[in-house]
């Protein structure tokens, strides 16, 4: 397994977990966090054995976003990986889940601040738990930035308008029960116990057929923009294959005798 030494990599059975690791700097993005991340990204999807993806943040914080003093000329750390952005010029918003979706499921573990940045990365995953003392928001307007990693075409898109304007405009701090509330995130919990939670969901995903989860959610995001008469035509032409697969007649044998199916990925 990969990560550097602010991204660490580790599996949880069928679920490879990616956490943040710069508790110090509450989490920034650093170039070595980055170069991590999308190589934890491309190992999910290169390893069969892995079904699911867990991504939180390390000593109680997910992430508070850019590293405003490196934005500012202080030097960012880890310059030794520059060699790989000059290589791919793309690669941090490929890790920040900008230009890159990965094929497995991601399902977010948030506590602490999960804010900027970290608020445009969330918008990247496909599940979302929150710890009760999160904290989200778009800051970057109060800074007189733009929220480049996403925001103002994904959200609006994740969550109703005037929501989404609102927390884009006002750049205002949202609690994890007022994200709950508005869609940005779908569970919260007692504070320390998302990432448990989120290895939870993960475990009922990674029982089911990989073939099939991995075909349903491409599905959902390729007809995402579509007119519901391509969409139904797109989902059929994603979805009829899975039948035909071997994991397709284990589910349905599996089913019959009574027992968990195990699943080839066939």
């Amino acid at each position: 397994m990969g990560g550097t030494e602010h991204l660490t990599v580790q599996r949880e059975g069928a679920t490879l977990v990616l956490t943040l690791n710069r508790p110090e700097a509450r989490n920034a993005l650093s170039l070595p966090m980055l170069v991590g991340l999308y190589d934890g990204w491309l190992e999910a999807d290169a390893d069969d054995s892995v079904r699911s993806i867990v991504f939180t943040g390390a000593g109680g914080t997910f992430c508070s976003g850019m590293d405003l003093k490196a934005l500012a000329g202080n030097g960012m750390a880890g310059e030794e990986y520059r060699d790989r952005l000059k290589a791919d010029p793309d690669l941090h918003w490929k890790a920040m889940l900008r230009h890159h979706r990965p094929r497995k499921p991601v399902i977010a573990a948030v506590e602490g601040y999960c804010v900027a940045g970290g608020t445009e990365m969330l918008q990247g995953t496909d599940i979302r738990v929150a710890g009760e003392s999160a904290t989200f928001g778009l800051f970057e307007v109060r800074r007189g930035l733009f929220p480049i990693g996403g925001s103002t075409v994904r959200l609006p898109r994740q969550i109703p308008r005037t929501h989404a304007l609102e927390m884009l405009l006002t750049g205002r701090a949202y609690s994890a029960r007022e994200a709950a509330a508005i869609g940005l995130v779908g569970h919260v919990v007692p504070d320390g116990t998302a990432l448990a939670k989120a290895l939870e969901i993960a475990e009922q995903i990674n029982s089911c057929g990989p073939l099939a989860v991995e075909a349903v959610k491409a599905s959902v995001y390729e007809t995402a923009e579509m007119t519901e008469t391509d969409g139904l035509a797109a989902e059929l032409t994603r979805g009829w294959p899975v039948f035909d697969t071997a994991d397709a007649k284990e589910g349905a044998r599996a089913f019959a005798e009574k027992r968990p199916p195990v699943y080839k990925r066939a």
